[in-house]
């Protein structure tokens, strides 16, 4: 296979994936991460912000870099 035949073919799977997320099983170490990072966040611990700052620092850095 091309590289670009590769990359058609892992964005089908990935669609298909995608197409039916119910489907996809969840770990219970991923449960739990989940789980301690919603109460970290509910007891204030760590950062967060909105997504529309985070996205315009993002695209800042991306037009900068593009300079």
């Amino acid at each position: 296979m091309t590289a670009d035949e590769k990359l058609d073919y892992i964005q089908a799977l990935w669609d298909s994936v995608a197409a039916h997320p119910d489907e996809v099983p969840l770990p219970e170490w991923h449960r739990e991460v989940i789980r301690e990072r919603l109460a970290a966040h509910r007891r204030g611990e760590g950062a967060s912000r909105p997504w529309a700052e985070v996205r315009e620092e993002l695209l800042s850095r991306l037009r900068s870099a593009g300079r």
